[in-house]
Protein backbone atom coordinates (compact mmCIF):
# COMPACT_ATOMS: atom_id res chain seq x y z
CA UNK A 1 0.00 0.00 0.00
CA UNK A 2 2.77 2.73 0.66
CA UNK A 3 4.46 1.64 -2.38
CA UNK A 4 1.47 2.40 -4.58
CA UNK A 5 0.68 5.74 -2.54
CA UNK A 6 4.31 6.64 -3.55
CA UNK A 7 4.09 5.68 -6.75
CA UNK A 8 0.56 7.30 -7.45
CA UNK A 9 2.47 10.36 -5.60
CA UNK A 10 4.81 10.73 -7.98
CA UNK A 11 3.01 10.11 -11.34
CA UNK A 12 0.68 12.66 -9.67
CA UNK A 13 3.67 15.18 -9.93
CA UNK A 14 4.58 14.11 -13.06
CA UNK A 15 0.97 15.02 -14.27
CA UNK A 16 1.56 18.00 -12.76
CA UNK A 17 4.48 19.28 -14.36
CA UNK A 18 3.52 18.00 -17.68
CA UNK A 19 0.51 20.53 -17.22
CA UNK A 20 2.51 22.98 -16.41
CA UNK A 21 4.86 22.48 -19.06
CA UNK A 22 1.87 22.14 -21.70
CA UNK A 23 0.74 25.84 -20.59
CA UNK A 24 4.17 27.63 -21.29
CA UNK A 25 4.98 25.05 -24.29
CA UNK A 26 3.45 25.58 -27.91
CA UNK A 27 4.23 24.04 -31.12
CA UNK A 28 4.29 24.33 -35.04
CA UNK A 29 5.49 23.19 -38.11
CA UNK A 30 5.59 26.87 -40.08
CA UNK A 31 7.88 29.06 -39.67
CA UNK A 32 8.07 31.42 -36.98
CA UNK A 33 8.82 34.67 -36.14
CA UNK A 34 8.70 36.81 -32.85
CA UNK A 35 9.99 40.28 -32.51
CA UNK A 36 12.58 41.08 -29.78
CA UNK A 37 10.98 42.76 -26.74
CA UNK A 38 12.38 46.06 -25.32
CA UNK A 39 15.64 45.51 -23.59
CA UNK A 40 15.50 41.38 -24.74
CA UNK A 41 18.65 39.76 -25.35
CA UNK A 42 19.00 36.17 -26.93
CA UNK A 43 21.42 33.43 -26.82
CA UNK A 44 21.50 30.29 -28.86
CA UNK A 45 22.82 28.15 -31.75
CA UNK A 46 26.39 27.76 -32.72
CA UNK A 47 28.60 27.74 -29.37
CA UNK A 48 31.29 29.86 -31.79
CA UNK A 49 29.03 32.47 -32.32
CA UNK A 50 29.23 33.51 -27.99
CA UNK A 51 31.18 36.49 -28.86
CA UNK A 52 28.00 37.87 -30.77
CA UNK A 53 26.20 37.06 -28.13
CA UNK A 54 23.74 38.30 -26.83
CA UNK A 55 22.02 38.69 -29.74
CA UNK A 56 19.92 41.69 -29.04
CA UNK A 57 17.85 44.36 -31.99
CA UNK A 58 21.19 45.58 -33.59
CA UNK A 59 22.15 42.00 -34.48
CA UNK A 60 22.00 40.64 -38.27
CA UNK A 61 22.33 37.01 -38.33
CA UNK A 62 21.79 34.19 -40.24
CA UNK A 63 22.51 30.57 -39.29
CA UNK A 64 21.27 26.85 -40.63
CA UNK A 65 22.24 24.32 -38.08
CA UNK A 66 21.70 21.75 -40.56
CA UNK A 67 24.67 22.59 -42.77
CA UNK A 68 27.14 24.05 -40.14
CA UNK A 69 28.26 24.03 -36.94
CA UNK A 70 31.01 25.91 -37.04
CA UNK A 71 33.55 23.47 -35.92
CA UNK A 72 32.04 23.37 -32.47
CA UNK A 73 29.30 22.06 -30.21
CA UNK A 74 25.74 23.65 -31.60
CA UNK A 75 21.82 23.27 -29.66
CA UNK A 76 18.85 23.52 -31.62
CA UNK A 77 17.81 26.58 -28.94
CA UNK A 78 17.23 30.47 -28.40
CA UNK A 79 16.43 31.65 -25.24
CA UNK A 80 15.94 35.02 -23.53
CA UNK A 81 17.02 37.17 -20.75
CA UNK A 82 13.13 37.68 -20.76
CA UNK A 83 12.65 34.22 -20.06
CA UNK A 84 11.56 32.85 -23.36
CA UNK A 85 12.41 30.24 -25.61
CA UNK A 86 12.69 28.45 -29.14
CA UNK A 87 13.36 24.79 -29.38
CA UNK A 88 13.52 21.65 -31.85
CA UNK A 89 14.30 18.20 -32.21
CA UNK A 90 15.73 18.85 -35.40
CA UNK A 91 18.25 21.38 -37.36
CA UNK A 92 17.01 24.68 -37.71
CA UNK A 93 17.39 27.58 -40.05
CA UNK A 94 17.19 31.03 -37.95
CA UNK A 95 17.69 34.38 -38.79
CA UNK A 96 17.89 37.94 -36.64
CA UNK A 97 17.55 41.11 -38.23
CA UNK A 98 15.86 44.75 -37.12
CA UNK A 99 15.12 43.21 -33.86
CA UNK A 100 12.84 40.54 -35.37
CA UNK A 101 14.04 36.65 -34.82
CA UNK A 102 12.69 34.30 -37.61
CA UNK A 103 13.08 30.14 -36.82
CA UNK A 104 12.24 27.99 -39.87
CA UNK A 105 11.93 23.94 -39.09
CA UNK A 106 12.41 21.30 -40.81
CA UNK A 107 9.96 20.17 -43.79
CA UNK A 108 6.85 18.34 -41.89
CA UNK A 109 8.85 18.92 -38.31
CA UNK A 110 7.99 21.16 -35.40
CA UNK A 111 9.50 24.18 -33.42
CA UNK A 112 8.24 24.75 -29.45
CA UNK A 113 8.16 27.77 -28.29
CA UNK A 114 7.03 29.73 -25.24
CA UNK A 115 8.23 31.42 -21.82
CA UNK A 116 8.92 30.24 -18.43
CA UNK A 117 9.55 33.20 -15.94
CA UNK A 118 11.32 36.30 -16.82
CA UNK A 119 14.97 35.97 -16.74
CA UNK A 120 17.94 33.67 -17.97
CA UNK A 121 18.42 31.51 -15.06
CA UNK A 122 14.28 30.69 -15.01
CA UNK A 123 14.28 29.70 -18.50
CA UNK A 124 17.54 28.14 -18.53
CA UNK A 125 15.99 25.57 -15.59
CA UNK A 126 12.89 25.28 -17.39
CA UNK A 127 14.28 24.41 -21.23
CA UNK A 128 17.23 22.09 -19.35
CA UNK A 129 14.21 20.00 -17.67
CA UNK A 130 11.69 19.79 -20.52
CA UNK A 131 13.98 18.99 -23.04
CA UNK A 132 17.73 17.68 -22.20
CA UNK A 133 18.05 16.60 -18.37
CA UNK A 134 21.12 15.24 -17.22
CA UNK A 135 21.49 11.84 -16.46
CA UNK A 136 23.18 11.71 -13.21
CA UNK A 137 27.14 10.82 -14.50
CA UNK A 138 29.94 13.26 -15.53
CA UNK A 139 32.96 12.47 -17.26
CA UNK A 140 35.74 10.67 -15.16
CA UNK A 141 36.70 12.96 -12.13
CA UNK A 142 40.29 13.05 -12.84
CA UNK A 143 39.38 15.24 -15.91
CA UNK A 144 38.43 17.80 -13.69
CA UNK A 145 40.87 17.53 -10.96
CA UNK A 146 44.47 17.36 -12.92
CA UNK A 147 45.18 19.10 -15.51
CA UNK A 148 45.29 18.01 -18.86
CA UNK A 149 48.56 17.45 -21.42
CA UNK A 150 48.03 17.00 -24.96
CA UNK A 151 50.96 15.81 -27.01
CA UNK A 152 49.96 17.63 -30.63
CA UNK A 153 51.58 21.47 -30.48
CA UNK A 154 54.75 19.51 -29.25
CA UNK A 155 55.03 16.39 -31.81
CA UNK A 156 52.25 16.98 -34.23
CA UNK A 157 52.05 14.12 -37.15
CA UNK A 158 55.00 12.50 -35.24
CA UNK A 159 53.37 11.20 -32.36
CA UNK A 160 55.92 8.61 -31.14
CA UNK A 161 56.77 6.32 -28.23
CA UNK A 162 60.46 8.04 -27.51
CA UNK A 163 58.96 11.49 -27.23
CA UNK A 164 55.59 10.89 -25.89
CA UNK A 165 57.63 9.44 -22.46
CA UNK A 166 59.87 12.49 -22.88
CA UNK A 167 57.17 15.04 -22.78
CA UNK A 168 55.50 13.17 -20.04
CA UNK A 169 58.91 13.13 -18.27
CA UNK A 170 59.08 17.05 -19.13
CA UNK A 171 55.76 17.60 -17.39
CA UNK A 172 57.39 16.26 -14.22
CA UNK A 173 60.85 17.80 -14.23
CA UNK A 174 59.54 20.77 -14.57
CA UNK A 175 57.07 20.71 -11.66
CA UNK A 176 53.73 20.51 -13.34
CA UNK A 177 51.32 17.90 -11.70
CA UNK A 178 50.78 14.79 -13.76
CA UNK A 179 47.55 14.85 -15.22
CA UNK A 180 45.63 13.03 -18.65
CA UNK A 181 47.78 12.82 -21.27
CA UNK A 182 46.05 13.00 -24.68
CA UNK A 183 48.56 11.05 -27.66
CA UNK A 184 47.27 13.07 -31.16
CA UNK A 185 46.53 12.52 -34.61
CA UNK A 186 49.14 10.34 -36.16
CA UNK A 187 49.97 7.52 -33.63
CA UNK A 188 47.47 4.75 -35.71
CA UNK A 189 48.46 2.96 -38.69
CA UNK A 190 45.32 4.50 -40.85
CA UNK A 191 42.34 6.58 -40.60
CA UNK A 192 40.36 3.54 -39.59
CA UNK A 193 42.84 1.45 -38.50
CA UNK A 194 42.88 1.75 -34.64
CA UNK A 195 46.29 -0.19 -34.37
CA UNK A 196 49.83 1.68 -32.76
CA UNK A 197 51.47 2.26 -35.91
CA UNK A 198 54.85 -0.14 -35.39
CA UNK A 199 57.19 1.80 -36.87
CA UNK A 200 56.78 4.78 -34.15
CA UNK A 201 55.99 2.49 -30.91
CA UNK A 202 57.86 -0.48 -30.12
CA UNK A 203 56.21 -1.25 -26.72
CA UNK A 204 52.61 0.72 -26.65
CA UNK A 205 51.51 -1.19 -23.67
CA UNK A 206 54.92 -0.85 -21.78
CA UNK A 207 54.87 3.06 -22.71
CA UNK A 208 50.84 2.83 -20.90
CA UNK A 209 52.08 1.32 -17.85
CA UNK A 210 55.13 4.02 -17.49
CA UNK A 211 52.88 6.81 -18.16
CA UNK A 212 50.48 4.95 -15.70
CA UNK A 213 53.55 4.67 -13.19
CA UNK A 214 54.17 8.32 -13.75
CA UNK A 215 50.89 9.03 -12.18
CA UNK A 216 49.44 10.06 -15.78
CA UNK A 217 46.13 8.39 -17.35
CA UNK A 218 46.02 8.10 -21.26
CA UNK A 219 43.96 9.34 -24.10
CA UNK A 220 43.98 8.80 -27.44
CA UNK A 221 42.87 10.36 -30.47
CA UNK A 222 40.01 9.15 -32.79
CA UNK A 223 38.21 10.48 -35.95
CA UNK A 224 35.15 9.09 -37.28
CA UNK A 225 36.84 8.95 -41.36
CA UNK A 226 38.78 5.64 -42.89
CA UNK A 227 41.83 5.80 -45.23
CA UNK A 228 39.90 5.54 -48.60
CA UNK A 229 42.96 2.71 -50.03
CA UNK A 230 42.85 0.94 -47.54
CA UNK A 231 42.86 -2.91 -46.64
CA UNK A 232 40.11 -1.60 -43.63
CA UNK A 233 38.33 0.64 -46.21
CA UNK A 234 37.91 -2.18 -48.76
CA UNK A 235 36.13 -4.53 -45.61
CA UNK A 236 33.66 -1.72 -44.44
CA UNK A 237 32.33 -0.82 -47.65
CA UNK A 238 32.07 -4.20 -48.52
CA UNK A 239 30.20 -4.89 -45.08
CA UNK A 240 27.88 -1.70 -45.77
CA UNK A 241 29.24 0.33 -42.65
CA UNK A 242 30.66 3.59 -44.83
CA UNK A 243 28.27 6.54 -45.65
CA UNK A 244 27.26 5.66 -49.14
CA UNK A 245 27.75 8.06 -52.48
CA UNK A 246 23.58 9.16 -53.10
CA UNK A 247 25.74 10.57 -56.43
CA UNK A 248 23.39 9.14 -59.75
CA UNK A 249 25.37 10.04 -62.09
CA UNK A 250 27.55 6.94 -61.96
CA UNK A 251 30.63 8.68 -61.38
CA UNK A 252 31.24 6.46 -58.43
CA UNK A 253 30.57 2.92 -60.01
CA UNK A 254 33.87 4.30 -61.63
CA UNK A 255 35.69 5.51 -58.79
CA UNK A 256 34.71 1.75 -56.77
CA UNK A 257 34.68 -0.20 -59.76
CA UNK A 258 35.59 -3.52 -57.48
CA UNK A 259 33.34 -2.45 -54.82
CA UNK A 260 29.62 -3.68 -54.16
CA UNK A 261 28.78 -0.55 -51.64
CA UNK A 262 29.62 2.66 -53.08
CA UNK A 263 30.92 4.58 -49.94
CA UNK A 264 31.32 7.97 -50.83
CA UNK A 265 34.36 10.39 -49.94
CA UNK A 266 34.90 13.18 -48.12
CA UNK A 267 37.10 16.39 -47.85
CA UNK A 268 38.07 17.40 -44.03
CA UNK A 269 41.55 18.88 -42.58
CA UNK A 270 43.55 16.09 -43.18
CA UNK A 271 42.48 15.12 -47.42
CA UNK A 272 39.71 13.14 -48.83
CA UNK A 273 38.52 10.06 -46.76
CA UNK A 274 35.40 7.57 -46.24
CA UNK A 275 33.34 7.72 -43.20
CA UNK A 276 31.82 5.27 -41.01
CA UNK A 277 28.02 5.67 -41.12
CA UNK A 278 27.08 6.04 -37.77
CA UNK A 279 23.71 6.07 -37.84
CA UNK A 280 24.40 2.32 -38.88
CA UNK A 281 24.12 0.27 -35.26
CA UNK A 282 26.62 -2.46 -36.70
CA UNK A 283 29.22 0.37 -37.68
CA UNK A 284 28.62 2.29 -34.24
CA UNK A 285 29.26 -1.84 -32.94
CA UNK A 286 32.51 -1.98 -35.13
CA UNK A 287 34.41 1.36 -33.48
CA UNK A 288 33.47 0.77 -30.38
CA UNK A 289 34.75 -2.86 -30.30
CA UNK A 290 38.14 -1.51 -31.70
CA UNK A 291 38.38 1.30 -29.14
CA UNK A 292 37.48 -1.62 -26.76
CA UNK A 293 40.65 -3.36 -27.88
CA UNK A 294 42.87 -0.65 -27.18
CA UNK A 295 41.39 -0.45 -23.66
CA UNK A 296 41.70 -4.28 -23.16
CA UNK A 297 44.86 -4.78 -24.42
CA UNK A 298 47.05 -2.14 -23.97
CA UNK A 299 45.47 -0.29 -21.43
CA UNK A 300 44.20 3.28 -22.72
CA UNK A 301 41.79 4.78 -20.54
CA UNK A 302 39.92 6.77 -22.88
CA UNK A 303 39.34 8.95 -26.37
CA UNK A 304 40.08 12.39 -27.65
CA UNK A 305 37.04 12.23 -30.23
CA UNK A 306 37.47 14.75 -32.75
CA UNK A 307 36.04 15.59 -36.18
CA UNK A 308 32.49 14.56 -37.17
CA UNK A 309 31.42 18.18 -38.01
CA UNK A 310 28.25 18.35 -39.20
CA UNK A 311 29.61 20.42 -42.07
CA UNK A 312 32.38 18.08 -43.29
CA UNK A 313 29.10 15.94 -44.11
CA UNK A 314 28.20 17.18 -47.50
CA UNK A 315 26.77 16.23 -50.65
CA UNK A 316 24.27 13.87 -51.53
CA UNK A 317 24.97 10.97 -49.01
CA UNK A 318 22.77 7.93 -48.07
CA UNK A 319 23.12 6.81 -44.16
CA UNK A 320 21.37 3.64 -43.11
CA UNK A 321 19.37 5.75 -40.48
CA UNK A 322 19.83 9.13 -40.15
CA UNK A 323 18.34 11.77 -42.43
CA UNK A 324 20.85 14.75 -41.54
CA UNK A 325 24.40 15.46 -41.26
CA UNK A 326 23.95 15.85 -37.41
CA UNK A 327 22.77 12.38 -36.50
CA UNK A 328 26.19 11.40 -37.42
CA UNK A 329 27.21 14.36 -35.10
CA UNK A 330 25.04 12.67 -32.62
CA UNK A 331 26.30 9.14 -33.57
CA UNK A 332 29.62 10.01 -32.63
CA UNK A 333 28.51 11.69 -29.05
CA UNK A 334 27.11 7.95 -28.34
CA UNK A 335 30.13 6.69 -28.47
CA UNK A 336 32.13 8.40 -25.86
CA UNK A 337 29.21 7.89 -23.67
CA UNK A 338 30.94 4.58 -23.18
CA UNK A 339 34.26 5.49 -22.05
CA UNK A 340 34.79 7.93 -18.75
CA UNK A 341 37.96 9.63 -20.56
CA UNK A 342 36.17 11.44 -23.82
CA UNK A 343 36.82 14.75 -25.13
CA UNK A 344 34.82 16.50 -27.73
CA UNK A 345 34.90 19.47 -29.89
CA UNK A 346 32.13 19.15 -31.93
CA UNK A 347 28.75 18.31 -31.05
CA UNK A 348 25.18 18.56 -31.67
CA UNK A 349 22.33 18.29 -29.32
CA UNK A 350 24.80 16.34 -26.66
CA UNK A 351 23.82 18.74 -23.55
CA UNK A 352 23.47 17.17 -20.74
CA UNK A 353 25.27 13.66 -21.05
CA UNK A 354 28.92 13.22 -19.33
CA UNK A 355 30.49 14.31 -22.24
CA UNK A 356 34.04 16.66 -21.57
CA UNK A 357 33.12 19.77 -24.63
CA UNK A 358 36.46 21.63 -25.40
CA UNK A 359 36.39 25.00 -27.13
CA UNK A 360 36.98 24.92 -30.99
CA UNK A 361 41.03 25.50 -31.80
CA UNK A 362 41.86 28.97 -30.47
CA UNK A 363 45.11 31.09 -32.79
CA UNK A 364 47.80 31.96 -30.97
CA UNK A 365 46.59 35.84 -30.62
CA UNK A 366 44.24 38.15 -28.07
CA UNK A 367 41.61 38.70 -30.37
CA UNK A 368 40.92 34.98 -29.88
CA UNK A 369 42.29 34.61 -26.16
CA UNK A 370 39.06 37.60 -25.50
CA UNK A 371 36.69 34.87 -27.24
CA UNK A 372 37.32 31.88 -23.98
CA UNK A 373 34.92 33.17 -21.49
CA UNK A 374 32.54 33.77 -23.84
CA UNK A 375 32.45 30.75 -25.08
CA UNK A 376 32.56 28.79 -21.83
CA UNK A 377 29.84 30.57 -20.95
CA UNK A 378 27.13 30.24 -23.59
CA UNK A 379 28.40 26.40 -23.48
CA UNK A 380 26.65 26.53 -19.33
CA UNK A 381 23.58 28.49 -21.27
CA UNK A 382 23.01 26.01 -23.73
CA UNK A 383 23.48 22.95 -21.34
CA UNK A 384 27.12 21.83 -22.13
CA UNK A 385 28.55 22.00 -18.80
CA UNK A 386 31.65 20.13 -18.99
CA UNK A 387 33.87 22.34 -20.38
CA UNK A 388 37.27 23.41 -21.16
CA UNK A 389 38.69 26.00 -23.32
CA UNK A 390 41.36 25.98 -26.22
CA UNK A 391 44.48 24.67 -25.59
CA UNK A 392 46.45 26.91 -23.45
CA UNK A 393 48.16 29.54 -25.78
CA UNK A 394 46.71 28.52 -28.70
CA UNK A 395 45.75 25.35 -30.51
CA UNK A 396 47.42 26.14 -34.06
CA UNK A 397 50.80 24.15 -33.87
CA UNK A 398 52.32 26.29 -36.71
CA UNK A 399 52.33 29.40 -33.96
CA UNK A 400 54.74 27.22 -31.68
CA UNK A 401 57.22 25.74 -34.15
CA UNK A 402 61.26 26.09 -33.65
CA UNK A 403 61.90 29.78 -34.22
CA UNK A 404 58.06 31.22 -33.72
CA UNK A 405 58.12 34.23 -32.31
CA UNK A 406 56.35 33.65 -29.04
CA UNK A 407 53.94 35.81 -26.92
CA UNK A 408 54.71 35.02 -23.75
CA UNK A 409 52.17 37.33 -22.14
CA UNK A 410 49.41 35.72 -23.95
CA UNK A 411 50.47 32.00 -22.81
CA UNK A 412 50.89 33.35 -19.04
CA UNK A 413 47.08 34.72 -19.92
CA UNK A 414 45.68 32.06 -21.32
CA UNK A 415 46.59 29.35 -18.29
CA UNK A 416 45.24 32.27 -15.93
CA UNK A 417 41.73 31.76 -18.00
CA UNK A 418 41.66 28.25 -17.55
CA UNK A 419 42.50 27.78 -13.82
CA UNK A 420 39.60 28.40 -12.58
CA UNK A 421 37.48 26.48 -15.71
CA UNK A 422 36.33 22.88 -14.81
CA UNK A 423 38.84 21.78 -16.92
CA UNK A 424 42.36 22.80 -18.08
CA UNK A 425 44.59 21.77 -21.19
CA UNK A 426 48.18 22.08 -21.98
CA UNK A 427 49.60 21.00 -25.34
CA UNK A 428 52.93 23.42 -25.97
CA UNK A 429 55.28 23.09 -22.68
CA UNK A 430 55.82 25.92 -21.04
CA UNK A 431 59.51 25.14 -19.68
CA UNK A 432 60.36 25.20 -24.17
CA UNK A 433 58.76 28.28 -25.06
CA UNK A 434 58.98 30.54 -22.15
CA UNK A 435 61.17 32.17 -19.91
CA UNK A 436 61.73 30.40 -16.63
CA UNK A 437 59.37 33.06 -14.54
CA UNK A 438 56.63 32.94 -17.10
CA UNK A 439 56.62 29.23 -17.13
CA UNK A 440 56.46 28.80 -13.14
CA UNK A 441 53.75 31.35 -13.67
CA UNK A 442 52.10 28.95 -15.49
CA UNK A 443 52.87 26.12 -13.23
CA UNK A 444 51.36 28.27 -10.18
CA UNK A 445 48.03 28.17 -12.27
CA UNK A 446 47.97 24.56 -13.02
CA UNK A 447 48.22 24.18 -8.86
CA UNK A 448 45.86 26.60 -8.28
CA UNK A 449 43.73 24.74 -10.41
CA UNK A 450 44.47 21.76 -7.89
CA UNK A 451 43.69 23.81 -5.12
CA UNK A 452 40.01 23.98 -6.21
CA UNK A 453 39.58 20.34 -7.43
CA UNK A 454 37.09 19.25 -4.51
CA UNK A 455 35.04 22.45 -5.01
CA UNK A 456 35.26 21.73 -8.92
CA UNK A 457 34.43 17.89 -8.58
CA UNK A 458 31.42 18.99 -6.22
CA UNK A 459 29.66 21.41 -8.84
CA UNK A 460 30.51 19.05 -11.51
CA UNK A 461 28.38 16.14 -9.77
CA UNK A 462 25.45 19.01 -8.58
CA UNK A 463 25.29 19.53 -12.64
CA UNK A 464 24.66 15.74 -13.62
CA UNK A 465 21.76 16.46 -10.96
CA UNK A 466 20.35 19.38 -11.87
CA UNK A 467 21.99 20.59 -15.21
CA UNK A 468 23.27 23.82 -13.63
CA UNK A 469 25.93 24.71 -15.52
CA UNK A 470 29.81 24.92 -13.75
CA UNK A 471 30.94 27.76 -15.13
CA UNK A 472 27.94 30.31 -14.75
CA UNK A 473 26.99 34.00 -16.25
CA UNK A 474 26.54 36.55 -13.67
CA UNK A 475 23.31 37.01 -15.12
CA UNK A 476 22.78 33.13 -13.21
CA UNK A 477 23.63 33.92 -10.01
CA UNK A 478 22.36 37.48 -9.94
CA UNK A 479 19.56 37.95 -12.09
CA UNK A 480 17.82 41.26 -13.14
CA UNK A 481 20.79 43.37 -11.73
CA UNK A 482 21.84 43.92 -15.49
CA UNK A 483 24.28 41.71 -15.84
CA UNK A 484 23.44 39.99 -18.70
CA UNK A 485 26.10 41.58 -21.37
CA UNK A 486 29.27 40.86 -18.82
CA UNK A 487 31.36 38.28 -20.78
CA UNK A 488 34.66 38.49 -19.33
CA UNK A 489 34.39 37.55 -15.87
CA UNK A 490 32.25 34.41 -14.80
CA UNK A 491 30.83 32.78 -11.37
CA UNK A 492 32.73 29.16 -10.67
CA UNK A 493 29.59 27.76 -8.86
CA UNK A 494 27.87 30.50 -6.46
CA UNK A 495 30.70 30.99 -4.28
CA UNK A 496 33.72 32.44 -6.76
CA UNK A 497 33.86 35.44 -9.18
CA UNK A 498 37.23 34.90 -11.74
CA UNK A 499 37.80 38.37 -13.76
CA UNK A 500 40.72 36.97 -16.01
CA UNK A 501 43.00 39.55 -17.66
CA UNK A 502 42.40 39.32 -21.66
CA UNK A 503 43.78 42.08 -22.78
CA UNK A 504 48.07 42.84 -23.95
CA UNK A 505 49.86 45.17 -21.47
CA UNK A 506 46.70 45.39 -19.27
CA UNK A 507 48.28 45.43 -15.63
CA UNK A 508 45.22 46.15 -14.03
CA UNK A 509 41.29 45.77 -14.84
CA UNK A 510 37.81 46.71 -13.27
CA UNK A 511 35.36 44.22 -11.89
CA UNK A 512 31.91 44.22 -11.74
CA UNK A 513 31.16 42.98 -7.67
CA UNK A 514 27.44 41.76 -7.07
CA UNK A 515 25.44 42.81 -3.79
CA UNK A 516 27.39 41.26 -0.77
CA UNK A 517 30.74 40.87 0.83
CA UNK A 518 33.67 39.31 -1.61
CA UNK A 519 37.33 38.84 -0.29
CA UNK A 520 40.16 38.93 -2.82
CA UNK A 521 43.05 36.31 -3.51
CA UNK A 522 45.05 38.07 -0.82
CA UNK A 523 41.88 37.68 1.64
CA UNK A 524 41.05 41.42 1.22
CA UNK A 525 37.44 42.04 1.68
CA UNK A 526 35.78 44.27 -0.84
CA UNK A 527 31.54 45.42 -0.57
CA UNK A 528 30.09 44.62 -3.88
CA UNK A 529 27.36 46.55 -5.61
CA UNK A 530 29.76 48.19 -7.56
CA UNK A 531 32.73 48.27 -10.15
CA UNK A 532 35.78 48.44 -8.59
CA UNK A 533 39.58 48.37 -10.15
CA UNK A 534 42.12 45.82 -9.20
CA UNK A 535 45.93 45.68 -9.60
CA UNK A 536 46.63 42.27 -12.00
CA UNK A 537 50.61 42.43 -12.41
CA UNK A 538 50.81 39.11 -15.14
CA UNK A 539 51.64 36.74 -12.47
CA UNK A 540 48.24 37.67 -10.81
CA UNK A 541 44.54 35.95 -11.70
CA UNK A 542 41.77 38.58 -10.21
CA UNK A 543 39.19 36.18 -8.52
CA UNK A 544 36.94 36.83 -5.28
CA UNK A 545 35.40 34.19 -2.68
CA UNK A 546 32.11 35.20 -1.77
CA UNK A 547 32.06 36.29 2.26
CA UNK A 548 29.88 34.26 3.97
CA UNK A 549 27.43 36.25 6.32
CA UNK A 550 26.73 35.55 10.35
Amino acid sequence: MKNFLINTAFIGLLLLLNDVWGQNVQQTTQEYSTNMLEGELWWGGNIVDADLMPFDSTTDLSRNLKLHNKGNQSQPLLLSNRGRFIWSEDPIQFSIKEGKITVTPEKGKSIEYGQQGSNLIEVKDFVTQKFFPSNGKIPHEFMFTAPQYNTWIELMYNQNEKDILQYAQNILDNGFPPGVIMIDDNWQEDYGDWRFDPRKFDDPKGMVKKLHDMGFKVMLWVCPFVSADSEIFRYLAEEGLLIMDGDGNGKQNILWANTKNKAAVLRWWNGASAALDLSNPDAEAWFKDKLDILVNDYGIDGFKFDAGDVHQYKGDLIYKNGVYPSDQTEGFARLGLHYEFNEYRAAWKSAGLPLAQRLRDKGHEWGDLEKLVPGILVQGILGYNYVCPDMIGGGQYRTFLNGALIDEELVVRSAQVHALMPMMQFSAGPWRVLSEENSAYCKDMAILHEKYADYIINLAHESSKTGEPIIRHLSFEFPNQGFDTIDDQFMLGKDILVAPVVKKGQRERQVVLPKGKWKDQNGKTYRGGKTITVDAPLHVLPYFTKAKTS
